[in-house]
């Protein structure tokens, strides 16, 4: 009855355990996150590892990586059309993405990150 009860205590603890546990994060789209840039034109000022009157994908992401507000403020960004310093030295404001959609925008951000 010890063993039972011991047995049963331990597949509790366990199936507990794996309930509170994180969930893995979905994997990225690459492919729909590059198609949002394309149709948005975010390609006039960012490309993947080069500085083109904006940051190079590459900074954007090594500037947020690791921080739990990274993926936030990227989103911040491309929905709130801030002010925006552009290499030459001039400002505007930063372009408004085309979507709403939270799971693209999220799927765009987290594919930032990951350059």
């Amino acid at each position: 009855m010890k063993n039972t009860r011991s047995s049963l205590l331990t597949v509790a603890l366990f199936t507990a355990a794996l309930a509170l546990a994180p969930k893995p994060a979905a994997a990225v789209d690459a492919a729909a996150a590059q198609e949002l840039m394309k149709s948005n034109q975010c390609g006039k000022c960012h490309s993947a590892d080069k500085d083109k009157g904006g940051p190079s994908l590459k900074k954007i992401a090594a500037k947020y990586k690791g921080k739990p507000e990274g993926e936030q403020a990227i989103i911040k960004n491309i929905t709130t059309a801030p002010k925006v310093k552009l290499d030459d030295g001039t400002q505007e404001e930063h372009k408004v993405i085309k979507t709403k959609d939270e799971a693209q925008l999220k799927n765009l951000a987290q594919w930032i990150l990951a350059q």
